[in-house]
């Protein structure tokens, strides 16, 4: 990364946020987002232009008087790796600045609890080697991940666990570039107030509908993550006296009976039962045989998707009570049936829920669906422009000249 460009990554980070998180915008929409006078915001515009990080993109729409100029980032400028992770696999992708995904998305599978964090290293030194780009001009690595994520210490205190060195510094070592940690469902709420449906909205609900039971929260337009990094763990409020024992070590939580985990074992056991379901002719039961199924209208995995629905739909019922949102986003990968989801979920709302409460609280369906986690991890790293980036490339570069 050329020193000047690097320069302008810190010292104008609020203009380079604004205009990745609106892709295109004129000096006066510039001002409003980084509350910096015009003529401040003209002069910044100018330079980062001559640093060849941004462009101009014609005449915007005027409201009267001259038509102003629009600009945009340079896409090829640089690039963000975003690794998302789930409980049986990672995906892998570079991000330009335009917020669009260069080449295709690489997958890899595996059981989380037996995944170390020098494999992940491996698989992502792996990426990069292979990728298209220089990977001087990759400004980041976004990492999202399941578990109790410590966004601060680089840790996670459910996966990768290691002594001595966080997880955040045994990558950087490794890979020589900034390294940013989040929970995933956080990392979701992050795309989705930015680039999907809750872009609208000041207070938002965003349920992670994946292997578990997610929340990502926006609270007066702000990313809340509790106290120390560790707030929205929806999957594990304990909602049933079922006797079945979680993930997390306790019985009962909304996880056993309404995340795709549960999902899918209560699958096989219906195939076992002989249930009438397509779901039969599978080799390998898992996720998106039941959504795909689903999907195409099998009455069992209707069924199954619908009672897990109702669950979390009973789970929300509690947090509108609490939070009162103004909306309720269903992302992630179960989103890809949302419409399956929204009617119990709405059912169960109504069953549990003062109605005065309800009647504010819209319930969307993300159209980032997959792709939001992977969306999320390149902002993650936006969102760490300025002076943060700037520590991580100090500390990178003076572990690098000790070892010399």
């Amino acid at each position: 990364m050329l020193s000047n460009q690097r320069e302008a990554l810190v010292n104008y980070s609020d203009t380079i946020k604004c205009l990745y998180y609106n892709r295109i915008a004129t000096s006066g929409d510039v001002s409003l987002c980084t509350g910096k006078s015009i003529p401040s915001v003209i002069k910044v515009l100018t330079e980062l232009k001559a640093e060849g990080l941004i462009e101009e993109k014609g005449l915007a729409i005027s409201t009267g008087g001259r038509k102003p100029l629009s600009y945009s980032l340079v896409a090829n400028a640089h690039y963000i790796l975003s690794v998302a992770m789930d409980r049986f696999s990672s995906r892998m992708i570079l991000v330009d600045m335009n917020n669009d995904f260069v080449g295709e998305v690489e997958r890899h599978e595996f059981d989380l609890h037996d995944l170390n964090a020098e494999q992940l290293c491996t698989l992502i030194d792996n990426f990069i080697s292979k990728a298209p780009v220089d990977k001087d001009n990759v400004i980041g690595v976004g990492i999202t991940m399941p578990g109790f994520v410590d966004t601060e210490k680089g840790k996670n205190y459910t996966y990768l666990q290691s002594s001595g060195r966080s997880l955040v510094e045994r990558l950087e070592e490794r890979l020589h570039l900034p390294v940013f940690l989040e929970n995933d469902s956080t990392a979701i709420a992050l795309a989705e107030q930015h680039f999907g449906v809750a872009a609208n909205f000041k207070n938002v609900m965003v349920v992670n509908l994946g292997w578990g039971i997610g929340l990502g929260m926006i609270i007066n337009d702000q990313i809340f993550r509790g106290n120390n990094g560790l707030a929205g763990e929806f999957s594990h409020i304990p909602l049933f006296k079922n006797g079945k024992l979680c993930n997390c070590g306790k019985h009962g939580c909304l996880e056993t009976e309404a995340s795709l985990i549960a999902v899918t074992e209560m699958a096989k056991q219906g195939v076992v039962e002989g249930k009438p379901t397509s779901l039969a002719t599978y080799k390998e039961m898992n996720a998106d045989a039941i959504i795909a199924e689903a999907t195409k209208g099998d009455v069992f995995a209707v069924k199954l998707l619908s009672e897990a629905a109702y669950h979390v739909g009973e789970g929300l019922a509690i947090l509108i009570h609490l939070m009162n949102p103004r909306a309720i986003v269903l992302s992630g990968k179960g989103s890809k049936v949302g419409k399956l989801w929204l009617a119990p979920i709405q059912q169960a709302i109504n069953e549990h829920c003062i109605p005065r409460l309800t009647h504010f609280t819209e319930i969307k369906i993300s159209d980032l669906n997959d792709k939001a986690q992977l969306i999320g991890g390149a902002a993650l790293v936006i969102e760490h422009l300025g002076k943060p980036l700037e520590d991580k490339l100090r500390r990178i570069e003076a572990t690098t000249i000790n070892k010399i």
